[in-house]
């Protein structure tokens, strides 16, 4: 009883070290991120193409904001209150991830969770990666809006993996709400100690999802 205590204590003392150690982290990109590359997409009323995005720490958004700028698009952010970053965001975060593996209904609130897509000839739906599944947010968006006639391309900032089994259900869920086409789009940023600069990032994405 007195080792498998010393075990519970050990573990509890670990778990919170990387949670401490990942919302440290988050909140230094955040700060980092903030001002880069400033775009007010949204001000582009003739676009036919929109940029739609959920991001906590800001990657997915310098992502966004970048595709935004480069193809002229109309750009859209998601709030999640739920996600704030901090100990109880990321704790929010993971517990919602897992569950929506199990129950898909398990959606969080957004802001806005309805657009009018219908000015729009393609679609850029943008999210992080958590738990090997595009975050909660952007399930969210997809599950009140439609994409009829519409080409929808899925982009990723991610750490470690996806799995193709949720980017296939995802891709299923976009052509049931009407898109004609889907794409997949993702950018690997690595573990949190060994991360592509902001500058590497954007240089992947202008080569792979921009054709240079």
């Amino acid at each position: 009883m007195h080792w498998s205590l010393i075990v519970l204590v050990l573990a509890i003392v670990v778990i919170s070290g990387v949670l401490l150690a990942v919302t440290w982290t988050e909140k230094r990109q955040a700060r980092q991120l903030k001002g880069k590359l400033p775009f007010a997409g949204t001000l582009v009323t003739d676009s036919r193409t929109a940029v739609v995005y959920f991001s906590r720490s800001g990657n997915t958004a310098l992502a966004a904001r970048h595709v935004a700028a480069r193809i002229n698009a109309q750009l859209f952010p998601l709030e999640a209150p739920d996600y704030q970053l901090g100990l109880s965001g990321l704790a929010h975060a993971l517990k919602d991830a897992n569950a929506l593996k199990t129950e898909p209904e398990a959606l969080p609130d957004i802001t806005p969770h309805v657009l009018d897509m219908t000015p729009f000839e393609s679609i850029w739906l943008g999210s992080p990666v958590w738990l090997y599944s595009p975050a909660p947010p952007i399930w969210a968006f997809l599950e009140h809006n439609r994409f009829d006639g519409q080409h929808v391309v899925l982009f990723n900032t991610f750490n470690s993996h996806f799995s193709d089994e949720y980017i296939e259900k995802f891709r299923a869920k976009v052509m049931a709400r009407g898109a004609r086409s889907f794409e997949h789009r993702h950018v690997l940023r690595g573990r949190m100690t060994q991360q592509l600069t902001p500058d590497d990032m954007l240089r992947l994405i202008e080569d792979e999802w921009l054709d240079g």
